[in-house]
């Protein structure tokens, strides 16, 4: 709202320079209400320099509770602000609900003659209030709630002045006030997400923890009752063994993605020997794709190719690129490793003849949780996670990875880290 500047042939040269002090010290507020985003220090330099600038006794705000649909008292000077907030104001039948609903100033010169005055505010805090001005805090074209000043010091009544100079600083307040608000609700957001991320992680931390312990009960006494069997009970305690295989790999998944979450930077980092990582990779995948009918073969340079890194992770991220590999390909299908050595860099391809990958999903499969297949009809198991998992390690190692697939026939995941000599 525009601020009325006071002609000086109306006034003498006194009345002048206070006007002036006043527009200076309104533009310092302003100035000084958008530097804080601190609501409760918002609200008490608001009514505080409101009651100085309109020279009044004291001064107050109410909010709108969007909740209840009444005004509550944010704050007034020399009150108790918890005692405050148990007063609710209703908007038929009082004066800032006048103010509110109208979005006009109101000057009620005398409060004990105007019905529309809560007797209770002035019980609650001891303040006896006389006269009163109230202006709508207003937020373009949508009223937050309503700035009041309470009894002139001078014993003066309100005047057209006042009005403009609580409006004024009304205006500056309500946008104040609403950018603190956003941001103590992004905040408070904020830490409910992080609640819940906390609470996700725990969960994933216990339940893989309590799953491991039954599950490995299992896999022992069926591996066990495998190797006695014999006939019909031979292919019985296979599908066991299989589900829990299953149920490994999600565990393990869910341990990973904790793991990941927890921080990947504190790599372990040490001089690495590139084929004798793959070397233990071919060991520990080599039955299980033999399991399935699957061929794995391994190329490799002669010649030992040094890198630095974190063995365990990536173990962890290749094991993840053959699980793929592994789960993708139907029985009697071929998987390879091969090892090529470039200038400054060391290229790992893992290549299966699996089912494939669609053109458009290449760079979203190595979303966490994405699943290429629809999660109602889909015919392979796990969380969606290894692909996301191995993409994390591998950044880590400032290397990059990326996908090449023609859909029916195969993919390959192409897999580019740093080494520290060509030769060693």
């Amino acid at each position: 709202m525009e601020v009325r500047v006071v002609n000086h042939k109306e006034h003498d040269p006194q009345q002048l320079i206070q006007t002036i002090e006043r527009l200076e010290r309104m533009v310092a507020i302003g100035q000084m209400l958008n530097s804080t985003l601190d609501l409760s220090q918002l609200l008490e330099t608001i009514i505080s320099t409101a009651a100085e600038l309109v020279g009044t006794q004291a001064a107050s705000i109410l909010l709108m509770d969007e909740r209840t649909g009444e005004l509550f008292f944010a704050a007034a000077t020399g009150s108790s602000r918890e005692e405050l907030r148990k007063i609710k104001v209703p908007l038929v039948g009082s004066i800032a609900g006048t103010i509110y609903k109208t979005r006009e100033p109101l000057i009620v010169a005398d409060v004990s003659g105007d019905a529309r005055h809560y007797t209770g505010v002035d019980q609650s805090t001891k303040f006896q209030t006389r006269s009163l001005l109230g202006v709508p805090l207003l937020v373009r074209t949508r009223c937050i709630g309503v700035l009041e000043a309470l009894n002139k010091i001078n014993g003066e009544p309100f005047n057209e002045e006042d009005i403009h100079t609580l409006s004024a600083m009304a205006s500056h307040a309500a946008i104040a006030i609403e950018n603190a608000r956003l941001v103590a609700s992004l905040r408070e957001a904020n830490q409910r997400l992080s609640e819940l991320d906390r609470l996700k992680s725990n969960f994933i931390s216990i339940a893989s923890h309590e799953l491991r312990t039954p599950l490995m009960i299992v896999q022992g006494f069926a591996s066990f009752l495998r190797e006695q069997a014999s006939g019909d009970m031979t292919s019985d305690l296979d599908m066991v063994l299989r589900g829990a295989s299953k149920l490994q790999a999600i565990i393990d998944q869910m341990t990973n993605l904790n793991y990941l979450e927890a921080g990947l930077s504190e790599l372990k980092q040490e001089k690495l020997i590139v084929q004798e990582l793959i070397a233990e990779l071919e060991e520990e995948w080599r039955p299980l794709a033999a399991a399935k009918q699957q061929s794995l073969h391994v190329n490799m340079p002669p010649t030992p190719i040094l890198i630095r890194g974190d063995r365990g992770k990536l173990i962890l991220a290749f094991s993840n690129l053959l699980n793929n590999a592994v789960k993708f390909t139907p029985e009697n299908g071929r998987i390879e490793i091969h090892v090529i050595l470039h200038t400054g860099r060391v290229e790992i391809a893992v290549t299966d003849t699996g089912i494939g990958i669609p053109k458009d999903e290449l760079t979203r499969i190595f979303d966490r949780f994405y699943q290429v297949e629809d999660h109602l009809t889909r015919h392979h198991g796990g969380l969606g996670l290894g692909l996301a998992i191995a993409k994390e390690v591998i950044e880590q190692h400032n290397g990059r990875i990326w996908a090449e697939s023609v859909e029916g026939q195969g993919s390959r995941f192409r897999v580019i880290l740093p080494v520290l000599f060509e030769h060693v």
